[in-house]
């Protein structure tokens, strides 16, 4: 299968790495904003074709499958062209940045019959697959899950610490891993879901801390913290309480509550949960079925984050 890759930032590395491990796949093709770093990118990773006209990319012959990586605000227009061409694509998150936007994808990849999957990794990170497998079944009983989501990002940076062209956003990116794994977790988009946000930057324009509260049908609940504003380590570790037992999940590791590393070994083929969805992704093209973390299955999460934006749409400034 031959692939394009847009986007040549950390989540575009992250594929074309992941790719690199996976028998019979190649990346034709790859597209980015600037010359300069499309062909750095694609001299790095042996990319023999690169451009910066996105629909040159998507339409060439040797292209099977697209995976966007490119700014939040491309995803539902470029996604849109990629199912129209024919092309299976795989859409980093979010899938959008409007429940809108989602739900024309969702009718669109309906149409056209093509392959289309939003990037959930936490699905297919090693630690959360350990949770899942349990809680399905019936070892493990899901009473909360309690996550922060902190960067340091006063500025307009990406994750490798260049500027960006772009301004991100806490709650339909950032927000979205955690409410999808909620509802994956639980089974269902939750009951109840409450939600509050800090001041805006001058000049990005957006919340710099928020806070997301939901309850499952079952009751278990879920209390999520981000930040742009912490001075510390980033990331996004997870707690799973449980009623037989405490487990932290940050990304592909596991440990117990009290640190000791759990052995994931097994759990699936890689240990890095961006090879295993990228393994998913390839493995419902060549089946021929709907993969886990397909637009329909993703857009839960989207119709949640926009019950989220209402309550802030709602709150006095």
């Amino acid at each position: 299968m031959k692939f394009c890759v847009v986007g040549n930032g950390a989540m575009g590395a992250a594929h074309l790495k992941a790719l690199r491990n996976i028998a019979g796949m190649e990346v034709t093709a790859i597209q980015s904003r600037t010359p300069e770093g499309t062909e750095k990118t694609a001299k790095e990773y042996g990319v023999p074709f690169w451009t910066t006209d996105f629909n040159e990319a998507i339409t060439r012959k040797d292209v099977d499958a697209v995976i966007l990586t490119s700014p939040t605000q491309l995803h539902a227009a470029q996604a849109e062209a990629c199912m129209k061409a024919g092309k299976h694509v795989l859409i980093e998150i979010p899938m959008t940045d409007s429940l809108t936007d989602a739900e024309k994808l969702v009718k669109l990849q309906q149409q056209t019959g093509v392959t289309a999957m939003a990037g959930h990794v936490r699905r297919f990170n090693p630690g959360h697959q350990w949770v899942h497998q349990r809680i399905t079944k019936g070892e493990l009983q899901l009473q909360q899950i309690q996550a922060h989501t902190y960067f340091f990002r006063r500025k307009n940076m990406n994750a490798l610490g260049a500027p960006r062209s772009w301004v991100d956003h806490l709650l339909w990116h950032h927000a979205c891993h955690t409410v999808d794994m909620f509802i994956y977790q639980t089974g269902g988009i939750p009951t109840e879901i409450y939600g509050v946000e800090g001041p805006h930057h001058p000049e990005l324009k957006i919340a710099m801390d928020m806070a997301v509260i939901m309850k499952a049908k079952n009751g278990a609940i879920c209390t999520l913290s981000l930040s742009f504003n912490n001075d510390g380590p980033i990331g996004s570790p997870y707690r799973y309480i449980c009623d037989n037992g405490t487990y932290i999940a940050f990304y592909d590791n596991l440990t117990d509550g009290a640190n000791n590393p759990i052995d994931t070994t097994g759990v699936d083929v890689s240990q890095n949960g961006f090879e295993n969805q990228d393994r998913e992704f390839i493995k419902a093209i060549q089946e021929g079925r709907q993969p886990n973390s397909n637009l329909e299955d993703a857009l839960r999460a989207m119709q949640t984050l926009d019950k989220v934006e209402q309550q802030f749409a709602r709150s006095p400034k």
